[in-house]
């Protein structure tokens, strides 16, 4: 519709209508939660929180057509985080975009995980496989005086963080050290052996060849992805760096496919210096991440 300011003509359309329309189009389109989607975007071109909605009436001319333009990029499978920009993740707001891994909710839980670890005041923390920093980032924010490691080694990923580390400057006693480098190097973090408390990992873990949706096929980094034929490739060699870095008492955790709940517990046995090797599920019931105790002092959340 038309509104008259007394000066000037701007064009409107009611936000319920446009909101309607556009999860229409997400949803033929095969997006999986397509009025959510819907919302989330209008929300990012209103600049208001998804339940703010509800006090907007309508979109002017220019915003609907913002909106329109994201719907449709939306529609052709682009990440709804690509498309704000950024990611709620563990109690930060994490900076993603094209070449970036979009961190997970179900990565959230290894996270409180982690916080709920018996962790010394001033603890050595390291994010292998970091991505964008999201672990990194929550890590740092619930501990201020932690001294964070990142460590990635793809160099779109690492820009990535960089800038996200570099937002956090100042936030608290410790900035995030980015560390370009590879995870499945024995020699990463040498400097660290038997210094670490915590050691966080979301490596690449399907295994190659697995049908994936059209977000992450086109959109995440193929090799933030895919972990060789079974999946294992970073993993296991993330263990082995584990047992090195983790000091007597300190904590590991591993994020992976469903179908490996078993074969990584098995690796961090093998390995023989953890217990308290334990499987966790995600909010579907879904084995999500196995965490261990680098053998020693008894204790901690299992």
């Amino acid at each position: 519709m038309r509104r008259d300011t007394g000066r000037v003509t701007v064009d409107r359309l009611s936000l319920r209508p446009a909101l309607v329309r556009a999860a229409r189009t997400l949803a033929d389109a095969g997006v999986a939660s397509p009025r959510t989607d819907a919302e989330l975007l209008a929300a990012h071109v209103l600049g208001v929180s998804r339940g703010a909605l509800l006090l907007i009436d309508a979109f002017t001319g220019p915003q609907l057509a913002v909106f329109d333009d994201l719907v449709a990029a939306r529609a052709d499978r682009v990440p709804l985080q690509h498309l704000t920009g950024s990611v709620a993740f563990a109690g930060v707001d994490v900076a993603v975009g094209p070449g970036a891994f979009v961190p997970r909710p179900e990565t959230e839980l290894l996270v409180a995980w982690a916080l709920d670890c018996p962790l010394p005041p001033t603890p050595v923390a390291v994010d292998f496989c970091s991505g964008t920093g999201a672990i990194a980032l929550a890590i740092a924010h619930a501990r201020p005086r932690a001294r964070v490691f990142a460590v990635e080694r793809d160099r779109a990923a690492l820009e990535w963080l960089r800038r996200n580390a570099s937002l956090r400057i100042g936030a608290g006693d410790h900035p995030i050290e980015v560390v370009a480098g590879d995870v499945t190097d024995p020699a990463v973090l040498g400097d660290l052996d038997g210094a670490v408390d915590l050691l966080l990992c979301n490596p690449p873990y399907v295994p190659d060849g697995t049908p994936v949706p059209a977000e992450v096929a086109e959109h995440d980094p193929v090799q933030a992805v895919f972990g060789g034929s079974d999946g294992l490739a970073v993993i296991r060699p993330v263990v082995s760096r584990a047992v090195s870095l983790l000091r007597t008492g300190a904590w590991v955790g591993i994020e992976h496919d469903e179908s490996q709940d078993r074969v990584v517990a098995r690796i961090i046995a093998d390995a023989g210096a953890f217990a308290n090797i334990t499987v966790h599920e995600d909010l579907a019931g879904r084995p999500r991440f196995t965490t261990a105790r680098r053998s020693g002092d008894e204790g901690g959340p299992g």
